[in-house]
């Protein structure tokens, strides 16, 4: 396993590999000091609180951010609410699994992008899907997942 940072190769080892069946989570861990002197990674704090349908964020990939919102579960089929409980909308501009969603009144993290969309056939064409919206890894859920040794 490996992760590029501006421009070098780094080995990572994983501290936590998800599925999309349960957790779609992965933890990676690199060496920083083997990044070049001119990089440096800002710290993230994750939120405490969690954030409710309505609630302003920033998605940020690797090349930009983008303004989004949270969305209720309710749009969701029944079925799904409690799987997916934690939703933003702007499917087709915010950035894909991996992508940081922040607050961003407290430029905490508030969560990691885990699927690009969630999608529903439509009622009228059967044979057309809709994006409805992009379930998220919530804070709490990444805060309980990393290893004890390597919370600070």
């Amino acid at each position: 396993m490996s992760v590029h940072i501006a421009g070098v190769l780094l080995l990572a080892k994983v501290l936590k590999q998800g599925s999309a069946e349960d957790v779609d989570l992965s933890l990676l861990l690199i060496e920083e000091k083997k990044l070049p002197a001119t990089t440096e990674l800002p710290q993230m704090q994750l939120c405490e609180a969690p954030a409710w349908p309505g609630d302003p964020v920033i998605v940020v990939d690797a090349g930009h951010g983008t303004q989004s919102h949270i969305v209720s579960p309710q749009i969701l089929p029944f079925t799904w609410r409690t799987k997916f409980s934690t939703l933003i909308a702007d499917v087709a501009t915010t950035g894909n699994s991996g992508s940081g969603v922040f607050d961003p009144i407290t430029n905490a993290c508030l969560a990691s992008s885990a699927r690009k969309s969630l999608r529903r056939q439509t009622v009228e064409m059967r044979s057309r899907e809709k994006d409805m919206a992009k379930y998220f890894v919530p804070a709490s859920t990444i805060r309980g997942s990393i290893p004890t040794d390597y919370r600070f």
